[in-house]
């Protein structure tokens, strides 16, 4: 378009000259014809022509000055695009030698590290006190913290530089996952905070799945590596779903909460929105990073198909979680448990869900309670779908885009058909900090449902504002 407009307008300038061209030849031939006819004086005609060749002069010169300017901007442009190429060809020169240094150095690094592993893990095998082995440990999980940031620091770099491919393999979760948990329970004992995960259900996995073990490792290191260095007091606990399972799919929802210094919402936004650039924000500055773990996290999430979530407050903490639909493989474990609905007649019950997998994780636990669920994607839809459709039950999620779940919920419990009906509203949120559970209740909903869903608390919402329960 930009060649186009130029273009044009070279074709209007050309126009012009030719114009004047033409009135100055015109004028000539007039004034040659009248002189021949001796309808003027040769002194007049002379001065005639003489005043036509002084605008002849100046309107050359005006159209030679502007194409002589577009000629010195064209010069300037070319000089100033060779110089752009040249910046471009160093910061190239300087990612690749950045690359390499990280290479090198997570080698250098690797190499002995591996050695003293090795060590200790033959120190091991040998009679040790409780003390003894006790010690050991210690200086086995400090060294695969070391390790872990090396990885985490070479990964994180290989994703930034768009280098970065999934390597779907069969893979235990539960137990590589375990290690690395181990590895930060360390790492937060020496700050002094408690730290604990959890896997939902908690009875052994009856399946094994195929996913990159490694990427969702990195992702997690990155969480809970920047849970436990913004918080200073308190916990950091891990919450791995698996109870959810849909034909040959499992989802897997991963919840990292931490009782640290908050995000504030305008950063937060800033973080999960680009992947490269350093977030520009005072409180962050005070730490390494800034803001490019959480990026590469939510690129590596995405590249999965799942969505990175933050719910935070300031100085009260955050949770960052996010979920996944990995394929089962066919080496089943164990039989799995069936669960009877507990309710005699079928709930209708409407969703506001603007994730689409959280959408399939509570589709599933409502339904094996006997539920019919109808989604709505965001806060207006909910309102238009309850004017329109009978609910029973209400299950609102408190963050989503358009109209939140506070402000839906004001606009349900202003229809005529909540006066007649007075239907029962959840709120579903990852943040259940005190101040979202007092909102909620300003906001007239009846109860809270914290993320993720336990199928238990679900259970015993269904039997108290069912009227339709066993």
């Amino acid at each position: 378009m930009n060649f186009l407009s130029k273009f044009m307008k070279s074709v209007k300038v050309k126009k012009k000259q030719s114009f004047f061209i033409f009135i100055f030849i015109a004028a000539i031939l007039v004034v040659g014809y009248a002189v021949l006819e001796d309808k003027i004086y040769e002194n007049t005609a002379a001065a005639i022509l003489f005043i036509i060749a002084a605008g002849q002069v100046l309107v050359l010169q005006f159209f030679f000055k502007n194409q002589l300017k577009n000629d010195v901007v064209k010069t300037n442009l070319k000089h100033r695009i060779k110089e752009l190429r040249e910046e471009v060809e160093v910061a190239d020169n300087l990612a690749s030698e950045k690359s390499v240094y990280l290479a090198n150095m997570s080698y250098e690094v690797r190499t002995p590290l591996s050695t003293v592993l090795g060590m200790m893990n033959m120190l091991k095998q040998t009679d040790l006190t409780a003390d003894q082995r006790a010690q050991v440990e210690i200086a086995e999980y400090s060294s695969q913290h070391l390790l872990q940031l090396v990885n985490m620091i070479t990964d994180n770099s290989e994703v930034e530089n768009e280098g970065v491919s999934l390597n779907l393999t069969t893979m235990d979760l539960r137990s590589d996952l375990t290690k690395l948990f181990k590895v930060f329970e360390y790492q937060a004992w020496e700050k002094g905070l408690e730290f604990e995960y959890t896997f939902l259900p908690k009875d052994n996995d009856k399946f094994l799945l195929i996913g990159d073990s490694a990427r969702i490792q990195q992702i997690l290191i990155n969480l809970i590596n920047n849970a436990i260095k913004f918080t200073h007091f308190g916990k950091v606990s891990v919450i791995v779903d698996q109870s959810v399972g849909i034909q040959g799919e499992q989802i897997i929802a991963f919840y990292i909460k931490d009782t640290g210094i908050g995000i504030r919402p305008h950063v937060a936004k800033q973080i999960l929105g680009h992947n490269k650039q350093s977030v520009n924000e005072p409180t962050l500055k005070d730490y390494r990073g800034r803001g490019i773990g959480l990026a590469i996290s939510n690129k590596l999430v995405k590249m999965m198909g799942g969505q990175l979530k933050l719910e935070s407050k300031e100085n009260e903490g955050s949770t960052f979680y996010f979920s996944l639909q990995l394929k089962k493989t066919l080496n089943l474990k164990l039989e799995e448990e069936t669960s009877q609905p507990i309710l005699l007649e079928k709930l209708n019950v409407l969703v506001a869900e603007d994730n689409r997998t959280n959408q399939k994780v509570i589709k599933f636990l409502l339904e094996r309670h006997g539920a019919d669920c109808t989604f709505a994607k965001n806060g207006l839809e909910a309102v238009e779908l309850y004017k329109i459709l009978d609910f029973d039950m209400v299950f609102m999620d408190i963050y989503m885009p358009d109209m939140d779940g506070y402000q839906a919920t004001k606009s349900i419990k202003e229809t005529e058909k909540y006066d007649a009906r007075r239907t029962p509203i959840i709120a579903v949120s990852a943040s259940a900090f005190e101040e979202d559970i007092n909102n909620a209740k300003l906001a007239g909903i009846d109860d809270f449902l914290a993320k993720p869903i336990e199928d238990e608390k679900l259970r015993y919402l269904l039997l108290k504002y069912s009227k339709k329960s066993a």
